[in-house]
């Protein structure tokens, strides 16, 4: 098996998706996070302020999303075939809800009438709760694990993804991107909107520690295959420890006026809860926990060697500049939110 710099080229593509698909937590979370939080907001200044912090932003930040599924059937094939079809009820109400959350920004300023405002107010609401929920219930099911066959089809029922640990790590997510969008929209304006976004964002942070212990706990009492690993490796420790303090340096910082190093601080929250979930499975991407021999991983999914040698150096080239033009439009339209004639 080929390798580079030390590493063999299944592991270089899992770190990709992984750092990816992080990429996409951080820019999409907190636009799913201000969508959740958008009918907290009484007035109809706020609501439209709170849409136009995210609206130069919100569809660049999918093409992360876009990015991480092509990696993924690129790379490992044979999982993105499985997790399709074991989650094709979830991924397609995340289809759903991606349309009618787009929609929703574009055609809530289209009509002066209140009630065309308020329907899609809503709709822009459901549809980004429904988007957070729906990714951390896939999340809970790859922890979880389902039932394969030799070949690694999956075996189980279209239902089977709705259980209770699904549902908690999917209120997980959610709270985990209103405590981050919540952080943004500080970023991004000013006024008595700003004093009611730090209000929203307690309990929004609040609702993400609680849900978060209980999904901890769960793991480290239901999910032997999880905490076994944990305990047969105690490095992995220090990980929820960074975790801890960086959750504990987001009220600090918001305290101290220091709004963009607590939206920092958000942003590696996120991932480093991503990076428990990698490293507490890898080598595995899709684990069976009836017949382990039947999970799939990194080695036994993976394209050729030379294909993910000639697609390391295309994402090698591409991400980063797809990173850049991210950065560019950010540091574009930094600063306090404006309106002008041109405003959603």
């Amino acid at each position: 098996m080929e390798t580079f710099l030390g590493l063999d080229y299944p592991t270089w593509w899992f770190l990709v998706i992984g750092a990816v698909f992080s990429g996409y937590a951080i820019l999409d979370g907190f636009d799913l996070g201000a969508g959740a939080l958008h009918m907290f907001l009484r007035k109809e200044e706020s609501r439209r302020i709170a849409i136009n912090a995210i609206g130069p932003v919100w569809d660049g930040n999918e093409v992360w999303l876009v990015i991480g599924g092509g990696a993924l059937f690129a790379g490992f094939p044979e999982v993105y075939a499985t997790l399709f079809s074991a989650f094709y009820i979830p991924f397609m109400l995340f289809l759903v809800a991606l349309i009618f959350r787009a929609i929703s920004i574009e055609f809530r300023g289209k009509e002066p009438m209140a009630w065309w405002k308020k329907l899609w107010d809503w709709s822009y609401s459901i549809s980004s709760i429904l988007l957070a929920i729906l990714l951390g219930v896939v999340v809970g099911n790859l922890i979880l694990g389902f039932p394969l066959d030799e070949q690694g089809v999956y075996r189980g029922s279209w239902l089977s993804f709705v259980n209770p640990f699904a549902v908690l790590t999917g209120l997980v997510t959610l709270f985990a991107f209103a405590m981050h969008g919540g952080l943004y929209l500080l970023l991004k304006t000013q006024g008595r909107l700003f004093q009611r976004m730090r209000f929203l964002l307690r309990g929004a942070m609040i609702g993400f520690i609680l849900t978060l212990v209980l999904a901890t706990l769960y793991v480290l009492l239901y999910i032997p295959h999880m905490s076994d690993k944990l305990r047969a490796n105690p490095w992995m420790f220090a990980l929820p420890v960074v975790l801890t303090l960086l959750l504990a340096n987001i009220p600090r910082e918001v305290t101290k006026g220091r709004y963009l190093r607590g939206f920092i601080s958000s942003a590696l929250v996120l991932a480093v809860l991503l990076m428990v979930v990698s490293v507490e499975l890898f080598p595995v991407l899709l684990f069976d926990p009836v017949q382990p021999q039947n999970s799939l991983d990194i080695y036994n999914a993976a394209s050729s060697d030379k294909s993910l040698g000639i697609m390391l150096t295309v994402a090698a080239i591409g991400v980063p500049l797809v990173a850049i033009y991210t950065g560019f439009v950010f540091w574009t339209f930094r600063g306090k939110v404006k309106m002008d004639e041109h405003s959603y």
